[in-house]
């Protein structure tokens, strides 16, 4: 079957929130293959450590690219302890340049607590404006519920978890199932 006719690995919801001295990337635990819900439980954001120095990441697209990415961040990282900016752009060169890395599914948002970043495979290392961002199927129905809630007194969490329950409501690739991670600096 032709990669064009395969029906692929499709959607998901992560966002990315920073507020109150803090920032937190929840993303849902749906798994599809078409239209069928393969898994509803799979963890979709991870906390990488190298060095002692925390970084949490979330992913959406295609797993097995996300993880190569990670594991390539990962390497940047220890290369560049504490420099989340120069690791996210050397990652994001080789990703576009790197004929391999190329043919990758995926995107990523990465936060150190202090800056976060979404890295796509078109070399792209974006800041979100108004400490809020998001990707995936339902990526811009949960931005769309986070900008709305930022000004209010909810902190991080609860603006994560609240966009992300009104993704998964209008999102058919979008589960309720969250994992949720927070640093705090």
């Amino acid at each position: 079957m032709a990669r064009e006719e395969f029906p692929g690995w499709h959607g998901t919801t992560i966002i990315g929130v920073k507020k109150g001295g803090e920032v937190v990337i929840a993303g849902d635990g749906q798994v599809s293959l078409g239209q069928t819900v393969i898994k509803g439980s799979a963890r979709k954001v991870r906390r990488l450590s190298p060095g002692g120095y925390d970084v949490v990441c979330g992913f959406a697209g295609s797993t097995a690219d996300a993880f190569t990415l990670l594991e390539r961040l990962e390497t940047k990282l220890e290369a560049t302890p504490g420099q989340l900016a120069r690791a996210s752009v050397e990652l994001a060169k080789d990703w576009r340049t790197d004929k391999y890395l190329q043919k990758l599914e995926a995107m990523l948002i990465v936060s150190d607590g202090t800056d976060i970043f979404v890295i796509t495979g078109a070399g792209d290392v974006l800041e979100p404006e108004h400490d809020v961002t998001a990707i995936g199927s339902g990526g811009n129905y949960a931005l769309a519920a986070a900008r709305g809630m930022m000004d209010s007194d909810r902190d991080a969490e609860a603006v994560a978890r609240d966009a992300m329950a009104i993704a998964a409501d209008i999102c058919v690739y979008t589960n309720g199932n969250l994992t949720v991670e927070k640093i705090t600096k």
